[in-house]
């Protein structure tokens, strides 16, 4: 088992660019991606530029709170 003051986290990043859009009847989405960070080394909110397949480029994604 492993303890719960572990350093790395698993965090969830979502796309701050795109809010759930409606195409047509159905919608698209939000993009969103999983990461692991060290809490230690990054005490703060983490925020990557990654590939958002809604938006259909590179945007900036922030860390979701738990």
């Amino acid at each position: 088992m492993t303890k719960s003051k572990d350093a790395r986290v698993t965090i969830a990043l979502e796309c701050t660019g795109c809010t759930r859009k409606q195409a047509g009847d159905k919608f698209i989405g939000i993009s969103r991606y999983t990461t692991r960070k060290n809490r230690r080394n990054t005490p703060t909110r983490l925020e990557l530029k990654k590939y958002c397949f809604c938006c259909q480029k590179h945007t900036f994604h922030k860390e979701l709170k738990k």
